[in-house]
Order: structure tokens, then sequence, then C-alpha cells
């Protein structure tokens, strides 16, 4: 009787689920970064990506809308911080 064994999902490597994990997490921080908070959730979302594609993830298009949105939030808050000529900025004007 030969037993073969395959891993399932569940039995991942440590190192692979905390991967995807990031690539995930900085997908979600990047997008919600385009309404609140671009100033902290930008850069969270840029060092997730970039620690998620150095590793070798497995959602690597995940990770880099991530490292995108990451960068579009800095970008975003840079222009709006310059329309009002102040660190804060808000859309009431």
């Amino acid at each position: 009787m030969e037993l073969t064994a395959e891993a399932p999902a569940d039995d991942l490597p440590v190192g692979r689920q905390d991967t995807d994990g990031m690539a995930v997490a900085s997908f979600v921080l990047g997008l919600l970064g385009l309404l609140v908070l671009n100033i902290v959730l930008g850069p969270v979302a840029i060092a997730l990506a970039s620690v998620a594609l150095w590793r070798g993830t497995a959602r690597r298009g995940r990770a880099l809308l991530g490292l995108g949105l990451g960068v579009a939030d800095l970008v975003v808050l840079g222009v709006l911080m310059s329309l009002n000529a102040s660190v804060s900025w808000s859309f009431a004007g």
C-alpha cells in the first residue's frame, strides 16, 4: 500500500501565506488610502507590497496593484496639499 500526500492549501509554508496576506493587505490599504489617511496608508501599502514581492508572493498582481495604489495615495496627497497650501486637505475647500 503506497501513500501519496498532497499538501492542501492550508499547509502552504508559513512564509508563503504571510506574503499572500501582505499582497492583499497592500491592495486594500492602498485603495482605502485614496480616500482617507493617505500619509499613513500610502507608505504602509508600499512597504507591504515591496516585502511581498521580494519574498515571492503568489499574488504578484495584487501586490503590484497595492504598490501602485500606495504611490497614487502619495501623489493625491501631494496634489491636494499643494492646492490647499497646507499639510492637511479636505474636500470642503
